[in-house]
């Protein structure tokens, strides 16, 4: 068996998470990625780093 190819990248994600949420957060994290148009996972990472920035301050 051959290992996966795809696209190389500078920054692989290899952590895998799984999270349940309620129905408002569904709401406002569906609404930030349409206004944004990016993807879920993308903008949960562009959340995890504000929280490290609003720590620094």
């Amino acid at each position: 068996m051959s290992p996966r190819t795809g696209r190389p990248t500078d920054n692989p994600k290899g952590e895998r998470l799984s999270i349940r949420i309620d129905d408002e957060c569904s709401k406002i994290l569906t609404e930030y990625c349409s206004k944004n148009n990016v993807n879920k996972g993308e903008a949960v990472r562009e959340g995890i780093k504000r929280l490290k920035d609003d720590e620094k301050k």
